[in-house]
């Protein structure tokens, strides 16, 4: 398994990293073992969830994902082994995620309750990479097709933000900072008060990124590489539309796509590129899913891929796909595709 730098850290993370959202909703909790399990016993050291998972988010479910990865840890006792990474929930109504407020927000008191919260649950004294899941600016962060201006008063400070993750950088809380969703200018701002303060430098920005939705080759990417802020690319496989599992036009019993329509977002609409891109796969011989996780996982500005699965055998084929051997004329159809549908998904 490939190994990269996180960030200018001095941790290497394998460039697959096992996501776990549909833990405790698509998953049990002895699926979610089993998974992590086989997931180190194949070299994996890399392990993302977040506070509010699983999902759809849901009052009842909320916080179950970490649990399960803390019963996981107390059984194995092997924190030592792998590199665990989290995330508080953005500006969102998603109150059951607090105790006392109406909303989530990035104010210093409720990164401290999440943090705290995060820890009892994961059953471990310190998260190596904490992540700002989406911002806490009133700006859409999954995706939209112009740019509307918000009120830049209505935002906790970025400087209180960065600020009180440094403090929980010095307790030995959280080990390193990271971004979701997140945008150029303040993925900027966020390294400038790094620099003036002497706080946590900005190590990584998870944004969605797959085949037919490429908006951080546009801006993103040049921060990821000249700044060393790289991608860990979530839905590498487009929530399952670049396996081939919808191409008969049907959703398989059990899928998110059968499950959780509404959460599918514009993939529906972007059905002559996944079409085509899982066409595409065929003719070199591979099957939809290795050709999406292995273009996702060649990008020089994406640290990791995080691959999850709502079966050990989805695991196991999503991890495969690491072998397979990218080449020029892949690239070239790579390129066509994305020439040819310009982001589809609208993300």
């Amino acid at each position: 398994m490939d190994l990269r730098k996180l960030g200018r850290t001095n941790l290497e993370v394998t460039s697959i990293c096992l996501g776990t959202m549909t833990w405790g909703e698509q998953n049990t909790e002895s699926d979610a073992h089993e998974q992590l399990d086989y997931a180190l016993g194949r070299g994996i050291n890399f392990i993302d969830t977040a506070e509010m998972y699983p999902v759809p988010g849901h009052p009842k479910t909320q916080g179950r994902t970490e649990n399960y990865i803390g019963s996981w840890i107390k059984t194995r006792k092997n924190r030592d082994k792998f590199i665990l990474a989290s995330k508080i929930t953005g500006r969102s109504n998603m109150n059951w995620c607090r105790e006392n407020d109406k909303e989530t927000r990035h104010t210093p008191k409720q990164i401290n309750e999440a943090i705290e919260g995060s820890l009892r649950r994961l059953n471990t004294d310190y998260i190596d990479l904490y992540q700002l899941h989406w911002p806490d600016r009133k700006i859409p962060p999954f995706g939209f097709h112009s740019y509307r201006d918000y009120d830049p008063n209505d935002m906790v400070p970025l400087e209180d933000i960065l600020g009180t993750l440094h403090r929980h950088v010095e307790k030995g809380n959280i080990r390193h900072v990271g971004l979701s969703n997140e945008f150029g200018w303040a993925t900027m701002k966020y390294l400038e008060l790094a620099n003036k303060n002497n706080w946590p430098r900005i190590v990584s920005n998870q944004c969605v990124y797959n085949l037919i939705a490429r908006r951080f080759d546009y801006d993103l990417a040049e921060i990821a590489m000249r700044e060393q802020v790289g991608l860990l690319a979530y839905s590498p496989r487009a929530m399952g539309f670049l396996t081939g599992k919808y191409d008969s036009g049907v959703s398989p019993v059990g899928s998110r796509g059968n499950l959780f329509k509404d959460f599918m977002g514009a993939y529906w609409d972007a059905e002559n590129g996944w079409r085509d891109c899982n066409a595409t796969a065929l003719k070199f011989g591979l099957t939809p899913t290795q050709f999406a996780l292995k273009f996702v996982e060649t990008r020089k500005f994406v640290t990791s891929s995080i691959i999850g699965a709502t079966s050990l055998k989805q695991l196991i084929e999503n991890i495969d796909a690491h072998d397979v051997k990218w080449s020029n004329e892949m690239e070239k159809e790579a390129h066509r595709i994305h020439k040819t549908y310009r982001c589809p998904a609208g993300r």
